[in-house]
């Protein structure tokens, strides 16, 4: 499946390649081709196992974990929080997704840089767009998209006052970058390191019963 944010970037290089073999200009044509094949894989949207269990918490992007640490941030939260970075590839999916079943209470863009987004420092430097996603049992959830280098857009698919579902789509960012959980630290376990690979919507990265 092809998310429709990538009509635009498959359709439009298709049908220039389709012009320019009409007029014999072969080179372009494949060379346009190529680009719409490039879109199509890149703005791919395949279908994800859902996880039912609410007391589990699962990746919000495909990628690399490079962080995986406890921290304090008093603006989120004034308890400690686990902090998951994970960094996306060019020829990863960018669909990022719920890390679970709760109701959106706010979604915020702030604006900043488009640098490198391999230091930890990113999160506070460069240009991101925060969703907060409260769980059935009041526990905060914060999901951060972070645009980069060649990221240029953050695109968000949901409003606050929405219900999400573990694995429901909430946005996307063109062309890789990076994306971070915060959740609180207390009584959670946690399933993954820093260099695992994670799916978004689907690999289980960490546990946080409900309370009761």
């Amino acid at each position: 499946m092809i998310h429709p944010e990538g009509k635009p970037f498959i359709l439009t290089p298709l049908i220039l390649s389709g012009l320019s073999l009409i007029f014999r200009k072969k080179k372009l044509g494949l060379g346009l081709l190529g680009l719409s094949l490039a879109g199509a894989y890149f703005f791919r949207n395949p279908t994800r196992e859902a996880v039912l269990d609410t007391d589990l918490i699962v990746a919000p992007a495909d990628g690399k974990i490079v962080c995986c640490q406890i921290e304090r941030r008093g603006e989120l939260y004034d308890k400690p929080l686990f902090r998951i970075g994970i960094f996306m590839r060019l020829w990863d999916v960018h669909i990022n997704r719920s890390p679970v079943t709760g109701k959106l209470l706010r979604r915020i863009h702030l604006a900043g840089d488009k640098g490198p987004v391999f230091g930890d420092d990113v999160l506070d430097k460069n240009e991101r767009m925060v969703y907060l996603i409260e769980r059935e049992d009041g526990t905060p959830f914060w999901v951060v998209q972070i645009a980069g280098l060649v990221a240029r857009r953050i695109k968000s698919f949901v409003l606050p006052g929405d219900d999400l579902v573990t694995g429901d789509p909430i946005g996307l960012i063109k062309l890789g970058s990076r994306v971070e959980l915060f959740f609180p630290a207390e009584g959670a376990q946690l399933f993954t390191k820093v260099g695992h690979k994670v799916f978004a919507g689907e690999t289980v990265i960490g546990r946080l019963p409900l309370k009761s």
